[in-house]
């Protein structure tokens, strides 16, 4: 991964873009390996990869407020 920038888009009715030199780590510590430089992030609480966006949210009619 590079030296720039991390943002993060969080995109309507959808999950969360994670751009940029970032680690995802799990809530027991360990860091998710990265083969891509954006990852989704689930937003919705339906992913069976989670925290990674499976896009269960598009079945289940996730919506987010305006």
């Amino acid at each position: 991964m590079s030296d720039d920038r991390v943002t993060v888009t969080a995109y309507p009715d959808g999950p969360l873009l994670l751009r940029g030199d970032a680690r995802v780590v799990t809530d027991d510590g360990a860091e998710l390996p990265r083969a891509r430089r954006t990852v989704a992030l689930c937003r919705c609480g339906l992913s069976t990869i989670k925290p990674l966006c499976d896009g269960t949210h598009k079945a289940s009619g996730f919506r987010t407020d305006a």
